[in-house]
């Protein structure tokens, strides 16, 4: 175990009803759990997402905290919530990383492995 380190699980999910696949709209949500798996406190600062849609069309996210809020977590807390996201294909990927800061002023990176975004596949 890293002395610092935050580890990141996601469990997307797609949102019929906010989707227009007619307007090439297909909305996602993502619940996000951070947990301090180091060993010192440590704050989350900012995010930076890159969302890639079937067509490999790419947007990239920055920005200050996440859903308003910039956690402060000791060793084996942890912080969840869901934000979504809207591509124009009805699969996509999602990666990104999380920029920390520890108690002790040590910067440090939480990577997020790519996740993909899918509709299911419905029958007629």
């Amino acid at each position: 175990m890293s002395q610092y380190e935050f580890t990141v699980t996601v469990r997307p999910q797609y949102l019929p009803e906010q989707s227009e696949p007619d307007r090439r709209q297909f909305a996602f949500a993502y619940t996000i759990t951070i947990r301090n798996s180091g060993e010192v406190p440590a704050q989350l600062i900012s995010r930076h997402w890159v969302i890639t849609d079937g067509d490999n069309h790419v947007q990239e996210v920055n920005g200050l905290g996440v859903i308003g809020h910039q956690p402060f977590l000791q060793p084996g807390e942890q912080f969840e919530y869901t934000s979504w996201a809207m591509v124009a294909t009805p699969v996509g990927t999602m990666r990104g990383e999380y920029f920390c800061v520890a108690e002790d002023g040590t910067r440090f990176e939480a990577p997020v492995a790519e996740f993909a975004l899918t509709m299911p596949r419905t029958l007629h």
